[in-house]
């Protein structure tokens, strides 16, 4: 026995897919990306306080680091250090996501209302 799609059944087909298609794309317009604010650190005292709404480059600890905020979200772009950690780490964005450089004592620390995707991180 094959059973045929009635019309009622494509309707209902094409309605759940536009209430999904519009959910998706009403959280797209209305997430909270790069509403926080970049906090730097050297040696645990804070250096900077930067918003992420603002594209630009910070020069961190006399050089050492370079911090680049474009697109609601901040990434380390050039250290001295030797391992390379923090340059190789993806940008951050969501709240108490944060960059530490160890060898330059650098941490930068964003403080935003929208949460990080990941609950832990475990190596």
């Amino acid at each position: 026995m094959r059973k045929h799609l009635k019309a009622k059944d494509i309707i209902l087909i094409i309605l759940i897919l536009v209430v999904a298609a519009g959910a998706w794309l009403l959280h797209e317009v209305l997430k909270d990306t790069g509403s926080g604010v970049a906090v730097i650190r050297v040696d645990g005292v804070i250096e900077g306080t930067y918003p992420l709404t603002e594209d630009r480059e910070i020069s961190i600890n006399g050089g050492s680091n370079t911090l680049r905020i474009r697109n609601g979200s901040a990434k380390m772009i050039y250290a001295d250090c030797p391992d390379q950690l923090c340059v190789n780490q993806r940008a951050v964005s969501a709240d108490n996501e944060s960059i530490i450089c160890l060898p330059n004592r650098v941490i930068v620390e964003i403080q935003s209302r929208q949460e990080s995707e990941y609950d832990a991180v475990t190596n």
